[in-house]
């Protein structure tokens, strides 16, 4: 299939400009309509952008609109900085465990425990939250970012291994002992960089660049860039963990190729920060653009399959809107690195790809989910409750690539 690169790049273009401002306002709007309707963060939105207002609420979730709205608001949208500071407030109090510190994984309508635990992976999440807040100089963002930062030292990090353990009770008990999960931890390396902008210290950049070495340096041609998902106390890859779960939200079996991109974009905004000491990164991220391309597009249908096995077979051929967006963010980020014009071909197919099928122009949003065929599909997601990604893909052309986002919206560096 030729994709063509006729013409100035898309991202170059005033008018290609114009339609992401466009999508950005259409997700921005979908996601503000009822932000403030509920007394504790924000309720799930369901496929046709209705409230599930006695549903939990999620704390990776909250963090993440935290994050959206907070970077909104530094790209001037009147409005945004009273709903960041709608969920600071739920992270502050409703969230934040007052007895053993850190904050519950989810919590009720009302306000109480929904569920306990502590998790790496949504912790991650109140760091990036914290830092976009700073940021934009929201109320108590230095403070939350503060805070956060001092549990993960003292309760997730693991300074022999250079990374985080996922999960822990309420109380601190370790529940999987034997269990490393890169998920967790690509996320951390996101809000790192984050605080790395937000603050100046170095240990942020540095300890983006020690999980970005584990995960990617130590197992990428090891694994011919299909980045493990699951790992031993060790940092040995479990490839057959969870086998019977391939649908898992969180945990699924096999390999997800989004993850692959979202890493390639990631160590390509590690390397271009100041004092970064990540020369491997830009082979590494054209070879796990490669690796996705190889493995998970379907050049009949289109689209990237969710997850693969270690031998590259598709195991879950779903579309997640997730992976499409970080497809775009890591083609972007390459074409400018390299200016090689195939990353131009594939950043128009990609986004050719989710306009025709993940856009749901009716209702709003984005599906986030289709099946094989490209129709929408609920087996992992049943509603439409994320933001981040698809808003995110709306800015990655627009951003000067050599900062983060938020830091690019901060400086006016968004065009």
């Amino acid at each position: 299939m030729t994709r063509s690169t006729a013409g100035p790049a898309w991202s170059d273009l005033e008018s290609h400009h114009r339609w992401l401002r466009a999508e950005e306002e259409r997700l921005l709007r979908f996601h503000e309509h009822h932000a403030l309707d509920g007394s504790v963060g924000f309720a799930p939105l369901d496929r046709d952008g209705e409230p599930e207002r006695e549903s939990p609420r999620e704390l990776y979730a909250t963090a993440r609109l935290v994050h959206c709205f907070a970077l909104a608001h530094l790209g001037g949208r009147p409005g945004a900085a009273e709903i960041a500071e709608h969920g600071l407030r739920a992270l502050t109090h409703e969230f934040l465990d007052n007895t053993n510190d850190g904050w519950f994984a989810s919590v009720s309508h009302t306000g109480a425990a929904n569920d306990d635990t502590k998790s790496a992976y949504a912790h991650a999440f109140v760091v990036l939250a914290a830092s976009t807040a700073m940021q934009a100089g929201l109320a108590g963002g230095e403070e939350l970012l503060a805070r956060a930062d001092r549990v993960i030292d003292v309760r997730f990090w693991r300074d022999d291994e250079g990374a985080v353990v996922d999960a822990f009770s309420a109380n601190w008990q370790i529940l999987e002992p034997d269990y490393r999960g890169q998920n967790a931890n690509m996320h951390l390396t996101e809000a790192y960089l984050g605080a790395f902008e937000a603050t100046g210290d170095g240990k942020f950049l540095r300890r983006a660049e020690r999980i970005s070495e584990l995960i990617v340096v130590r197992n990428g041609e090891r694994w011919n860039w299909r980045i493990p998902e699951h790992f031993d106390a060790g940092w040995t890859a479990v490839p057959d963990y969870n086998v019977d779960k391939p649908a898992d939200p969180f945990r699924p079996y096999g390999s997800l190729v989004g993850h692959w991109l979202e890493w390639a974009r990631l160590v390509l905004q590690l390397h271009a920060l100041p004092g970064a000491r990540a020369e491997w990164a830009p082979a590494a991220a054209r070879e796990l653009f490669a690796a996705a391309l190889r493995d998970g597009w379907d050049e009949q249908r289109g689209g990237l399959a969710y997850s693969v096995d270690v031998d590259g077979n598709v195991v879950n051929a779903a579309r997640m809107h997730w992976a499409m967006a970080e497809a775009v963010g890591a083609a972007v980020y390459l074409a400018r690195q390299t200016g090689d014009a195939e990353y131009e071909g594939w950043y128009r197919e990609f986004w050719s790809y989710i306009s025709r099928r993940f856009l749901d122009r009716q209702a709003g949003s984005w599906w986030h989910e289709l099946d094989a065929s490209g129709s929408p599909a609920f087996d992992t997601w049943p509603g439409k409750p994320d933001l981040y990604h698809a808003y995110q893909a709306t800015l990655f052309a627009r951003a000067d690539p050599s900062v983060g986002l938020v830091t690019a919206a901060r400086e006016g560096r968004i065009r």
